[in-house]
């Protein structure tokens, strides 16, 4: 089970990770949530359903990594589609938002609920729905990462050329997070596929 997800009865999967894998995929998580923003939750005495009805933003984000978590719906090349995809986005990023907070959260939650071993690490076991948020936030991460480390989408069939950067380029860290979270995204899928 070392490395990868493995199955669970009821649809769920399980992986071992060591301690350091822990911290690294709970930095990552907070991380996220952190790039990603405070909910929109209701100010107390505010009206939850109006809350429910609120519009977004209508600009798209200008860090590029938000920018790909949330991307334009019709892309910008005349001015009827950009006006599409600003209505677009108006009434669609805050759920879009609320759902990959919610991933995030589920990562850190199910990361610090575990009960370490003797050697520090620990095997997470996941229920079918936590599999969802875990795909969910597994990818976001990696968008972020790759849209930082600026792999374009010619270089996500290269991977290789990414493992044959030297350890002294100051990119190696996120480069081997990218590659690892990528592997970790891959077993699950085909845990779950199977």
């Amino acid at each position: 089970m070392a490395g990868h997800f493995e199955a669970t009865p009821g649809g769920g999967a399980a992986v071992a990770l060591d301690e350091v894998e822990i911290s690294i995929l709970r930095s990552l998580a907070v991380q996220l949530l952190e790039l990603i923003g405070p909910g929109n939750e209701p100010a107390e005495g505010e009206d939850p359903l109006a809350a429910l009805f609120a519009e977004g933003p209508s600009e798209p984000p200008a860090d590029p990594a938000l920018a790909r978590l949330f991307p334009e719906a019709y892309g910008d090349e005349d001015k009827e589609l950009r006006e599409a995809s600003a209505e677009f986005r108006r009434f669609t990023e805050n759920d879009l938002r609320t759902r990959k907070r919610e991933d995030a959260l589920a990562v850190v939650r199910t990361l610090d609920a575990l009960t370490p071993s003797g050697n520090g690490g620990a095997v997470l076991a996941l229920t079918a729905e936590e599999c969802r948020n875990w795909l969910g936030a597994l990818n976001d991460l990696r968008l972020t990462i790759g849209t930082r480390l600026e792999v374009s989408d010619e270089d996500e069939g290269q991977e290789g050329s990414l493992y044959r950067l030297p350890d002294s380029d100051p990119r190696k860290p996120m480069v081997m997070a990218y590659l690892w979270l990528g592997a970790l995204q891959e077993t699950l899928v085909e845990t779950l596929m199977s």
